[in-house]
């Protein structure tokens, strides 16, 4: 499913109209206590209808459950507590959560998911633990997953299939304590190392530290990603690899072939000024020696043409 075709709100509206009417009752094959729903292990293939609408805490784990409609869960303003491990479950989108924003615990873990919408958890600002572990199809979070949980303080990334994690996806989670990391095939590669330097830096628990380890590349590999910053630094930013010594040559190649050219083309050009200067300083010689016979030509004859009273004619 797109995120053009997720629900929006004049659904939401719709749905909250009617959920007036039928979100009294108990769900069927579901318990209820006050403020409690829960709908364990009962074989379901769809969100239940008819949740109540006061309820604080809905279980909805082991079942065969594979969409989350933001009509139906929008209606649980109270919601505080919501577990769908465990499911079937394959993409969160935008609206998903969009009334419920009490929401303190959410665990989507074992579920089928490969795709989490950029904003799908933006509206949860008090969302305090998240799981979306064991579901290793994942393979990637966009960086603003996690925009505006602020609260968040508990993270569990196991076995999702993550290679890669944008730094900008959990600097900003100051209150964040608790952070599992491991059965990931992290790509420990140059872009990776921002990540781990904030994993130094900052205060977080990772009680799976040692599981925690770069998949690729091969020097690397079975490293703990908390450790792995200095390796990292030193061969993305003070080591040169048979590329870097590569592409050097090629630019310095290069280099030395435009100097080449460059150097021609002027040597060219200044030899075509020099001989056109003297091109052009001989045919003013030239012009000149001429002028100058032409005047001792004109001299000579008007000195041997005599003067009508037989003197010779002065200048």
């Amino acid at each position: 499913m797109s995120p053009a075709s997720g629900p929006g709100p004049r659904w939401l509206l719709f749905s909250f109209g009617m959920g007036l009417v039928s979100g009294t009752r108990c769900p069927h094959n579901c318990q209820c206590q006050i403020q409690e729903v829960s709908c364990r292990g009962k074989q379901l293939t769809a969100y239940p209808p008819d949740i109540p609408l006061s309820t604080r805490r809905l279980y909805l784990d082991n079942n065969r459950i594979t969409y989350l409609p933001a009509m139906n869960l929008g209606l649980l303003s109270d919601l505080v507590y919501l577990d769908c491990q465990n499911n079937l479950i394959r993409e969160v989108m935008d609206y998903t959560f969009i009334g419920v924003f009490k929401l303190i615990y959410l665990d989507l873990s074992t579920n089928n998911l490969t795709f989490i919408s950029p904003y799908s958890f933006s509206v949860l600002s008090k969302l305090v633990q998240l799981n979306i572990s064991n579901n290793p199809h994942l393979a990637y979070l966009h960086k603003y997953t996690f925009a505006n949980t602020s609260s968040l303080r508990y993270l569990d990334l196991r076995n999702t299939g993550l290679q890669i994690l944008d730094l900008e996806a959990v600097h900003h989670l100051g209150a964040l304590r608790t952070l599992y990391l491991s059965g990931n095939p992290w790509n420990c590669n140059c872009s990776f190392l921002d990540f781990t330097i904030y994993l130094i830096v900052t205060q977080l628990d990772h009680p799976d530290d040692q599981n925690a380890t770069c998949f690729e590349p091969a020097e690397l590999a079975g490293w703990p990603i908390t450790r792995v910053g200095n390796p990292l630094r030193y061969m993305c930013i003070t080591h040169l690899n048979n590329q870097d010594y590569i592409f050097v040559l090629l630019i310095g190649f290069c280099i030395f072939a435009a100097g080449t050219v460059a150097a021609w083309i002027t040597g060219m050009c200044a030899v075509l000024y020099e001989n056109a200067r003297r091109k052009s300083d001989e045919d003013e010689a030239d012009d000149e020696i001429g002028q100058r016979l032409e005047v001792s030509r004109r001299i000579f004859l008007i000195k041997d043409e005599p003067d009508h009273d037989g003197f010779p004619r002065l200048i």
